[in-house]
């Protein structure tokens, strides 16, 4: 891949488009989560191989919970499954293992993994692997206002000190820059709930694979991309960039 660009330090992905991959087989929705799972190894190592720093994945969201309930077992015995079975690969390439969200709804047996899977590889820092797990952004802003009022209460922190650096820390996401890249498969353009403060200032990438589809180079083509592009995060572009503009009344834009 080139080169030329700079990396981006944190890259999220909403994984979409399961069931109807499976769907569109002739296949039970189950059959796209398993075959979701081989993607998240394979992106994974990607990330590694790259040098990404920061990966964050949107595996199950709050709203997730209202789906049938024997396609939840389902997801909850491949999570439970791809707990154990990655954990000798986290350490031998040196990722450590996070996760976000209401972990406290997960199964016992669930959180236990997860407890064991952050604490053995706690020491790692080739990458930062972190699953969003009965997330929900707006639950997260929520409880970051929470915890703020309680330290305001307690008088740990004056009203007006709370800043964006202060929320930033109240969130989930504290100790981890906010994503560069966003990435959505199955081409839906919506952000469905994900991240909705870091991503303030994130490209967003979509790519019309549905998940299950989504490889190595995928995840290439969509870092090339990035590379190609100007972030200026909401300030104008340098007069001598080059960068040429488009005028409204030139017809470009036609």
């Amino acid at each position: 891949m080139g080169r030329s660009g700079k990396l981006p330090q944190h890259i999220a992905i909403i994984m979409d488009g399961n069931g109807r991959w499976a769907r569109e087989r002739g296949l039970p929705r189950v059959e796209g989560h398993r075959r979701g799972i081989e993607s998240i190894r394979e992106v994974v190592r990607a990330a590694r191989e790259l040098g990404i720093r920061y990966l964050t994945l949107y595996a199950f969201s709050k709203e997730n919970w209202g789906r049938p309930k024997r396609e939840v077992n389902f997801l909850m015995s491949l999570l439970s499954a791809y707990l154990d079975s990655e954990l000798k690969e986290l350490e031998e390439n040196d990722i450590r293992f996070n996760v976000i969200g209401r972990v406290g709804d997960l199964p016992p047996g669930i959180r236990k993994k997860i407890e064991r899977n952050i604490s053995q590889t706690r020491n790692h820092k080739a990458l930062v692997l972190t699953l969003a797990l009965s997330y929900s952004s707006r639950v997260e802003i929520v409880d970051a206002v929470r915890q703020l009022c309680r330290r305001v209460q307690l008088g740990e922190l004056r009203a007006e000190d709370i800043t964006e650096g202060e929320f930033s820390k109240a969130l989930y996401t504290s100790g981890i820059p906010d994503p560069d890249l966003l990435i959505r498969a199955s081409g839906e353009l919506r952000v469905s709930n994900f991240l909705l403060w870091q991503i303030s200032y994130t490209e967003l990438y979509v790519s019309e694979k549905y998940w299950p589809d989504f490889r190595k180079a995928d995840l290439i083509d969509a870092v090339e991309e990035f590379q190609k592009r100007e972030r200026r995060f909401g300030k104008t572009e340098p007069e001598e960039s080059g960068v040429k503009r488009l005028s409204l009344t030139s017809g470009a834009l036609r």
